[in-house]
């Protein structure tokens, strides 16, 4: 079973910066692993997309954080990190972070990001 341990979310005023991190349970260098992604849900909202890396390491991004949030990974450390930047109150929500392989689909517990105006 995998295990996906975020952090890093908060309190931030618009216009700031917040980083998350996902800790995996299992290896990036694992063949069976297709992407690694950040989703979030706000309240009353389905979970959405907001940024995906592929195995290959291609990146896709929600047009609404186009331009604003970075996902990259460390493959050493087991870990995928959202950066966010210029964040607006829209943006506030519990992020999830998303491993799919071959198998599966796993998700994090969430962390909450909370955006003020």
């Amino acid at each position: 079973q995998v295990q996906l341990v975020e952090s890093g979310g908060g309190l931030v005023q618009a216009g700031g910066s917040l980083r998350l991190s996902c800790a995996a349970s299992i290896s990036f260098f694992s063949f069976s692993i297709n992407s690694m992604g950040w989703y979030r849900q706000a309240p009353g909202s389905q979970r959405e997309l907001v940024a995906i890396i592929t195995r290959g390491g291609s990146t896709n991004y929600a047009d609404s954080v186009k331009g604003r949030f970075t996902i990259s990974r460390d493959n050493a450390k087991n870990t995928v990190y959202l950066q966010m930047n210029s964040l607006k109150p829209e943006d506030t929500a519990v992020y999830y972070c998303n491993i799919a392989t071959t198998f599966d689909s796993y998700w994090g517990q969430g962390t909450q990001v909370t955006v003020s105006s």
